[in-house]
């Protein structure tokens, strides 16, 4: 009987896939505050932060570099993503669709889903750092990329099982979720960081700047990590998320919004996540690299415990599963468009059976960083596809949603212009030696000009 209660609430469970979003359903700004403050305050800030110390990030570089970057990510949501999505209020699949064809789209719809697979995979991981203290399970290493073994593996099993059953009850309780664990995780996150400060030589807040220097962000990378300066971190603040807000990912979130002015609602999880958050995990993981001799073991789960217990842990479990959750839903969604009769919460149990599989491999976490940045860069030239068609192409007499208005599978200009573009990139950092965090950049620029000179050579010769 409660199976049949909870098969026909998921029959009943509608996300707009091909239709834009109702104003009964438009929702304002808290309720945005809330889903990007838990979101963005989750398991990859117990990764990213400690990252960041183990690359030997300077304490000055770190402030500096994470409050311009992520104030560059605030306003690439709010002023590039935020205004199509509530103009038209449908997803970032089904714009596609309409621009690039539904053969391209479908193939940049899968590779979308295995990223947000592999993302979301990381966060099961980090989760199952938590869940794993008890049973005294050993704890992968920085250099690690295989599964520990079978009681890992259960583990991750039995976290990826929970996360996809929430997920696939749909937007609402998937936002829902993540407001009522954003407040928490937060007072979480700061408490645990003031309490271990007295541990590094903190003993009054004259001395944190000294300490930060010398004994948490020393500009001394770790054995077999790279330096990260300032550029690194402004950059990576910034194009972390490029495939939600660049990348226009979000489109499927913001469609919701009563206003364009939700995207500013970003900020809630730039500037307690991305930024109180991994300097808050800076220190507890140099604290852990203190009492542990540079014990290059990284797990989240276990540097959260030593510094607030118990409390700790389940944050880090329940941080693993706000960033999980949205992300196999997004996934859900990039599927869905590909397979669009199939009911969506059958969709996102596949994807959530994936995306534990990907879980059982560490190296998702060890490598977070430059998985981040290469996510971000493979889907950022369909954001500027989207940004060019829609504000610029009226403007300058060249037909928007080509696809759509012509009946094509392939819009080969869009095609050119993602192949070309990624192409590019790759050949600036083989020619250069420019860093995968610095590419997004050149990257948006090289795509806008190619969609623009390709789309002028086919739709004038048509």
């Amino acid at each position: 009987m409660l199976l049949d209660k909870l098969t026909a609430h998921l029959e009943e469970v509608k996300e707009y896939e091909r239709e834009p979003v109702p104003a009964s359903r438009w929702r304002g700004f808290k309720s945005f505050l809330g889903m990007y403050a838990g979101e963005h305050t989750a398991g990859t800030e117990f990764v990213i932060g400690p990252l960041f110390v183990a690359h030997g990030a300077g304490a000055m570089d770190l402030i500096s570099g994470l409050f311009l970057g992520n104030l560059l990510a605030v306003l690439s949501w709010a002023f590039i993503c935020a205004p199509i999505a509530v103009r038209e209020r449908v997803t970032l699949y089904f714009m596609l669709e309409k621009i690039c064809g539904k053969h391209l789209t479908n193939a940049y719809n899968l590779v979308n889903a295995l990223m947000f697979c592999f993302l979301a995979g990381s966060m099961i991981a980090v989760s199952a750092t938590a869940i794993g203290i008890p049973f005294n399970l050993p704890m992968a290493k920085l250099t690690d990329w295989l599964p520990s073994g079978l009681p890992w593996i259960m583990i991750v099993v039995l976290v990826g099982t929970v996360t996809t059953f929430v997920a696939t009850l749909g937007y609402d309780k998937v936002e829902k979720f993540s407001t009522m664990a954003a407040p928490w995780m937060i007072l979480v996150f700061l408490a645990a960081a003031i309490a271990v400060l007295p541990q590094l030589g903190v003993n009054q807040w004259s001395d944190f700047l000294q300490v930060a220097q010398n004994k948490i962000w020393t500009g001394t990378p770790l054995p077999g990590q790279s330096k990260f300066t300032f550029w690194h971190i402004l950059f990576f603040a910034w194009f972390c998320n490029m495939a939600m807000h660049i990348g226009m990912a979000d489109m499927s979130i913001l469609r919701y919004a009563k206003k364009w002015t939700a995207g500013f609602a970003s900020g809630a999880g730039m500037y307690v996540g991305h930024y109180i958050a991994w300097l808050a995990s800076g220190i507890l993981y140099a604290l852990f690299l203190q009492q542990n001799s540079q014990n290059l073991e990284f797990a989240p789960g276990p540097v959260a415990y030593s510094a607030a217990g118990i409390t700790g842990a389940i944050c880090v479990i329940i941080a693993g599963w706000t960033t999980a959750n949205p992300t196999i839903y997004r996934a859900g969604l990039a599927l869905q468009a590909i397979m669009p009769k199939a009911k969506t919460w059958k969709i996102t149990l596949i994807v959530g059976s994936i995306t534990t599989l990907a879980a059982c491999f560490p190296a998702l976490v060890m490598q977070l960083l430059d998985f981040v940045a290469l996510y971000g860069l493979i889907l950022m030239p369909m954001g500027s596809i989207i940004f060019i068609d829609y504000w610029l192409f009226p403007r300058i007499g060249l037909h928007s949603n080509l696809a759509a208005l012509k009946n094509l599978n392939v819009n080969m200009a869009a095609f050119i212009t993602w192949a070309g573009s990624l192409f590019a990139c790759y050949i600036i950092a083989k020619t250069t030696g420019l860093e995968i965090f610095f590419l997004g950049l050149p990257g948006w620029f090289i795509a806008s000009i190619l969609y623009i000179l390709s789309s002028y050579i086919f739709q004038k010769k048509d």
